[in-house]
């Protein structure tokens, strides 16, 4: 893990999502145009940047911003597919080139520097043939590492070799790319990529794990290839032989989806990860196809077949650049597809799993619910997330597997009070004023169901506009069914939203019952009628 990282080329493509989008679906990158994932932007155009709209916003406060925006869709494959004519634009000039991510690609500046007459030279002239064959404005970095290479081409910069340290250290820590190490970071008093690392790297792992020491090398421009990378043996490639050319996208993903598997296994059964992926093709004519995916954390199976996926469908749809462009195109079906680990590192390094080796149940885990996906397509697997919110619905979020992990509102610390019981005492005030307090319910309905409450003479228990119980809640009526008896209660929380907006105004207060028969319920009574909205355990 010793010796400087080599000079690195890297192009990049500014707002890539939006110009794929433009692409591929026709939508204009001149206008006002921000692309989505998980309702929040993830990039936008020059003319909705000018309007305020900006990445993390919301959909709803970015529309709010600019009325006239287009809205797209996050599509990585779209994206991918439309960055194919700029990567083979730049092999034309140069080789060797890596694929970062759709919209980035790397390159060993030496060879450049040399032929093309200097690092400075290469990198305008690059530019210029990028702009010419596929009407992409791009910039270029150079420096030692592929990560601070990237962030030189965000300011159009090419390092002095050994300047990478110094051109780093006054970076935010946002620069990282890590929103949730780098708000950590802050908290701790740490701001600046000097700052991070300056840090000991022993403290540093033991405190942020294995993707936290990872940071800190890139913090200290120190990349992370040499991070026990080594050349894997040659039985670690994969390939698969056809009899019947592939020529159709959804055949190419089928056969990917079960190579990715099969060279992930490979990996794992030699204790290594790839980080970097070569995909090398053979069409029925003999005509050879190649190129080399990088990846900053650890290609997962899910994440090479994606890769791969994305990779048959440009070559195979040949999607045309903006200028109408076209790269190097299959002139028969595929017969033969290899996929070589370029790039490893041993998981030794990583963090033990609690009941055998690295990852080894989530893995089998991670493959078999993928594999469910694939069969009946990504929404048929969720999972859930906990966040913010008043009721219990609120505060879940399902997203399908494999999906970020993101609450659909922030959620208040794990020890704040919430309801007007818990609430007190608590040190500050709670996010969610109104929450229920703890413990959480066990089952939450998805359609409440209706109910009635009565006191014990018999009567319907109601509550007045100033939260006043008519009477002690006595028996309680699920539907049709038989009447239980209610033997505690505590309430109500009242919960008043949206009361600016009266078409959106909900005004309910909740209420939590203990019956005779042991169970549990929390109710809820909106506009005089009572309803039971989940049960506890």
């Amino acid at each position: 893990m010793t010796g400087a990282p080599a000079r690195t080329l890297l192009l990049w493509c500014p707002d890539w999502p939006v110009l794929a989008a433009e692409i591929v679906d026709g939508v204009p990158a001149t206008g006002p145009v921000a692309v989505l994932h998980a309702n929040r932007v993830v990039a936008c155009s020059e003319r909705a940047r000018a309007e305020g709209v900006r990445r993390g916003l919301r959909k709803r406060e970015a529309q709010g911003r600019c009325p006239q925006l287009t809205v797209v869709e996050y599509d990585p494959g779209r994206d991918a597919r439309a960055f194919e004519p700029v990567v083979a634009a730049v092999e034309e000039l140069v080789a060797g080139v890596e694929v970062v991510r759709p919209g980035a690609c790397a390159v060993a500046a030496r060879g450049p520097g040399r032929y093309l007459g200097g690092e400075e030279a290469a990198a305008e002239r690059i530019i210029e043939h990028v702009a010419q064959s596929c009407l992409v404005e791009s910039q270029v970095g150079i420096a030692d590492g592929v990560f601070a290479a990237g962030l030189a081409a965000r300011a159009g910069r090419v390092v002095a070799p050994g300047g990478t340290p110094e051109f780093l250290a006054g970076l935010p820590v946002e620069a990282l790319g890590r929103s949730a190490l780098a708000d950590l970071l802050r908290r701790l008093g740490v701001r600046t990529l000097g700052d991070f690392a300056a840090l000991p790297a022993g403290d540093v792992l033991a405190r942020f794990g294995f993707d936290g020491a990872l940071a800190h090398r890139l913090a200290a421009g120190r990349d992370h290839r040499p991070l026990a990378v080594r050349q894997p043996p040659a039985d670690l490639t994969v390939t698969a032989e056809h009899d019947e050319p592939i020529d159709r996208v959804d055949a190419a993903a089928f056969v990917a989806r079960a190579l990715a598997e099969q060279l992930h296994e490979r990996l794992a059964g030699h204790g290594l990860a790839c980080t970097r992926l070569g995909i090398e093709a053979v069409t029925e004519h003999g005509q050879e196809l190649h190129r080399v995916w990088r990846h900053d954390g650890l290609l997962t199976a899910a994440a090479i077949a994606d890769r791969v996926r994305w990779q048959l469908d440009g070559w195979l749809s040949g999607s045309n650049g903006r200028a109408g462009a076209r790269p190097a195109r299959p002139t028969a079906g595929i017969i033969r597809l290899r996929l070589i680990p370029d790039g490893v590192i041993a998981q030794a390094g990583l963090q033990a799993g609690l009941w055998g080796e690295t990852g080894e149940e989530r893995e089998r885990a991670h493959r078999a619910l993928s594999r469910v996906q694939g069969i009946l397509g990504p929404e048929a697997v969720v999972t859930a997330v906990l966040g913010g919110g008043r009721s219990p619905a609120d505060q879940v979020r399902l997203v399908p597997w494999g999906d970020e992990r993101v609450p659909a509102r922030p959620g208040p610390p794990a020890d704040a009070g919430a309801g007007p019981a818990a609430g007190r005492g608590a040190v500050g005030a709670p996010p969610w004023p109104g929450r229920l307090p703890a413990p959480a319910p066990a089952v939450v309905l998805p359609s409440p169901l209706a109910a009635t409450v009565h006191d014990a003479a018999g009567e319907p228990v109601v509550i007045s506009a100033r939260l006043a119980v008519s009477a002690p809640p006595a028996r309680l009526v699920v539907g049709t069914g038989q009447p239980a008896e209610i033997v505690g209660w505590a309430g109500p929380w009242p919960v008043d939203e949206r009361w600016w907006a009266p078409v959106e105004a909900r005004r309910r207060a909740r209420f939590q019952v203990s019956l005779a028969d042991g169970a549990a319920l929390l109710l809820a009574v909106e506009a005089g009628q009572w309803l039971v909205e989940a049960i506890y355990d």
